[in-house]
């Protein structure tokens, strides 16, 4: 069967929603529109469990030194907080970069596989965190109800949440069930990985201990820092650390912190330190990027 007709409905019904560059929420929870006109370089982004679908044009996702290309028969999927490198690979103003965001729902996964008696998952190690999966109609198709009920607003309440519960299941039949299941599986190293990661982003500002955080989730220090770092190509502190300097990022740029202002209050004792990690990750002194966004007049880049 050609799917090509269902990306082409996808884009139209993307771009009857969007006429403008940027990232935009829908009125169904957890559902995100993006529209890029140019290829752009990789740019500094958090990626939550989520899958991410190009119905026009073409994407590249970059996490830990290697690149996941994905496009219109290819979709990217994430199990856990990802930081990570957004790349727009292939947009035009006539044919402009389309597609759609949809937030995993980790508690349906683990329902879903219960009520489906699905064999518990023999591997209980923690894979990648990042894939790409094949767009096929079965995924396609449920995404097309998704998207045309924004223009039925009255039935989102009633019609969204059964689509969404449909297209996790689809997803658990697809080609990337066994990484989703080994996150959804609570006895599984995956789960406790994304318990940890849960953990950082609401204690990022506090000073840690990563044999602390490994007794937190049942792990041994050897074994937490392992998987940790094939999930996320990160150790537990680099982690930390990217958390803490995308907040200040957005302290300033948002909130008008001065730079000294947005170190301390994300955990830096030293602001010389945290100006010179900013400039390693986003590549310039943190004024100089402030300045820079300020006057795109953009939020922070997604």
């Amino acid at each position: 069967m050609n799917d090509m007709p269902l990306q082409a409905t996808l884009a139209r019904l993307i771009d009857r929603q969007i006429d403008k560059p940027g990232d935009y929420r829908t009125a169904i929870a957890d559902v995100g529109l993006y529209r890029r006109d140019h290829p752009a370089p990789p740019v500094v982004c958090m990626v939550p469990p989520s899958i991410v679908l190009v119905a026009q044009g073409a994407k590249q996702m970059w996490a830990g030194g290697e690149g996941f290309p994905y496009d219109v028969s290819r979709f990217l999927v994430t199990s856990l907080d990802l930081p990570a490198n957004s790349e727009v690979i292939e947009a035009s103003p006539d044919r402009p970069c389309l597609g759609l965001t949809l937030k995993l729902d980790v508690r349906m996964l683990a329902e879903l596989i219960a009520q489906d008696g699905l064999p518990p998952v023999r591997d209980k190690t923690a894979g990648r965190s990042v894939g790409i999966g094949s767009a096929t109609p079965t995924i396609l198709a449920p995404l097309i109800r998704l998207l045309e009920l924004l223009d039925e607003p009255e039935a989102i309440a009633v019609m969204a949440p059964m689509i969404q519960r449909e297209i996790h299941y689809r997803l658990l039949q697809g080609d990337q069930a066994v990484r989703l299941r080994q996150i959804a599986s609570v006895d599984g190293q995956g789960h406790r990985i994304a318990r940890a990661i849960d953990w950082l982003k609401l204690n990022y500002a506090a000073a840690l201990r990563v044999e602390d955080l490994a007794a937190r989730v049942q792990m041994s220090p050897p074994t937490f820092h392992h998987h940790f770092r094939q999930l996320t190509a990160m150790s537990p502190l680099q982690y930390q650390k990217w958390l803490r300097l995308t907040e200040a990022r957005r302290l300033m740029l948002s909130e008008h912190l001065d730079v000294s202002s947005a170190a301390f209050k994300v955990g830096y004792e030293s602001p010389s330190q945290f100006s010179r990690e900013y400039g390693r990750l986003f590549g310039v002194p943190p004024k100089r990027d402030i300045m820079a966004l300020r006057g795109q007049g953009a939020g922070l880049p997604a």
